[in-house]
């Protein structure tokens, strides 16, 4: 498949974006501009109105760009969007003019290490490790985050590492709050399944074999303990002995939690689906996808398995073991031309800086991504928050959600452009205008 032309134009010395990512926010006036708006969209705060020349809405279904927008936050969520001539600022609330400049929803990554202590993600004393849990390891907005929320990146999977097939379960947090509870979002988040090249360094060296085994005796133990409890909880069996390592299957098989699967080649992602999904019925989504594995994405599409595809988004000319005809081959083009829809971008930080995400969607952009309806931002947005099974709190502007916004100068799918403010539930927590930190 030959690669296609990038759809970003050439940056001159001072283009339109880069100029008015260097220009200051406009704020309004009247209206109570006299207010902090900084603190009017927390709870208890007293409501912010927020002006833009452009708000991505990247919901699910429905228009995705309301422009000339107004957007009521009030206690932590939105209140209401609509075009400005049809949406009056209620008495009370701050104003905030952000100009030329556009507002998205916080971008969500579902693959990435840099929530907490690294060292503390990737214990391999078993094959096996259903039982582990990374909440242990979190630290609530930490060094490795500051450029993250500066890049308006908000909600984030923070996983165990690939060392061994199953590494415990991560938790889906929030980049920009002080406490554990404030920034939990949900926890468990998934449990973290690993096939491949890295769990075969494990012990003494184990093959496709024992992964499949292993991971197929350790599930089928997991749903038989969940359906235990169940039966218990109809009223129709005993009280089972709570066994802290199959606990997360009671989640799993109630569809609260997914299987996040470090898995590339065509190989791994074909098992991955027949066996995770096509066998056991669980919730699950590709987030590696390198290689080879766009082959399985009508596969993926019939069992519903999202590609959430980094941090490699390229395949360069005639690796060795792919014949790519000489060209430089987009991952998620590869997945897109053979059928698949949902597909999001991930960092694996800090394999990719967790800030370049949007850069991975570029990437996937400039090696043939078609980028019609918006979908690049809502491969940022909302389609990892719907793999997630977040989708009803963050991932796009919309009525009742979590005001998570981020204020940018325009394309967030453009690298020239800056992200100038930050809200997480309606609180201010990145201000460009006190330092640029990306």
């Amino acid at each position: 498949m030959a690669s296609r032309p990038s759809r970003f134009p050439s940056a001159s010395p001072c283009g339109a974006l880069l100029c008015l990512a260097l220009a200051p926010v406009a704020l309004g006036g009247g209206f109570g501009a006299e207010r902090d708006w900084s603190t009017a969209g927390i709870p208890g705060g007293a409501g912010l109105a927020l002006r833009t020349t452009k708000a991505l809405v990247a919901a699910a279904d429905g228009p995705q760009v309301v422009d000339h927008a107004l957007i009521l936050v009030k206690d932590g969520r939105i209140e209401a969007l609509a075009p400005v001539s049809e949406l009056a600022v209620p008495e009370g609330y701050a104003y905030l003019d952000v100009g030329d400049r556009w507002v998205m929803p916080g971008m969500v990554d579902l693959h990435s290490h840099v929530g907490g202590s690294r060292r503390d993600i990737n214990d391999m004393v078993f094959q096996a490790n259903p039982g582990l849990r990374v909440r242990a390891a979190v630290i609530p907005d930490n060094a490795d985050l500051q450029r993250p929320i500066a890049a308006g990146i908000t909600t984030l999977l923070f996983i165990p590492g690939s060392g061994t097939n199953m590494g415990g379960a991560g938790v889906l947090m929030k980049t920009g709050l002080d406490r554990y509870e404030e920034c939990r979002l949900r926890d468990p988040g998934s449990l973290k399944i690993a096939q491949g090249d890295n769990p075969t360094r494990w012990g003494y060296g184990m093959g496709r074999v024992l992964m499949n085994y292993t991971l197929r005796r350790t599930i089928e133990m997991g749903l038989a303990y969940a359906e235990a409890w169940e039966l218990h909880e109809r009223g129709e069996g005993p009280k089972p002995r709570r066994n802290i390592q199959l606990d997360i299957f009671r989640d799993l098989k109630a569809h609260r939690v997914q299987v996040s699967t470090h898995t590339q080649y065509y190989q791994l992602v074909m098992m991955t689906i027949l066996m995770l999904a096509g066998d056991y019925g669980l919730d699950v989504f590709i987030d590696h996808g390198s290689f080879d594995s766009y082959k399985a994405s009508p596969l993926a599409v019939r069992h519903h398995v999202a590609a959430i595809l980094g941090p490699r988004e390229v395949m360069q000319p005639r690796p060795p073991r792919f014949n790519t005809d000489g060209q430089w081959q987009g991952t998620a083009w590869g997945f897109q031309e053979q059928g698949q829809g949902e597909i999001g971008f991930n960092t694996d930080a800090p394999v990719v800086p967790q800030e370049e995400l949007p850069l991975q969607a570029a990437m996937g952009v400039r090696y043939g991504y078609l980028d019609h309806d918006l979908r690049s931002v809502r491969a940022l947005t909302i389609v990892p928050a719907a793999t997630a099974g977040i989708a009803d709190r963050v991932g796009s502007l919309e009525v009742g959600k979590q005001a998570d916004l981020v204020v940018l100068a325009g394309d967030p799918v453009d690298p020239r452009t800056a992200v100038s403010l930050v809200f997480i539930e309606g609180r201010l927590v990145y201000d460009s205008g006190e330092g640029r930190r990306w």
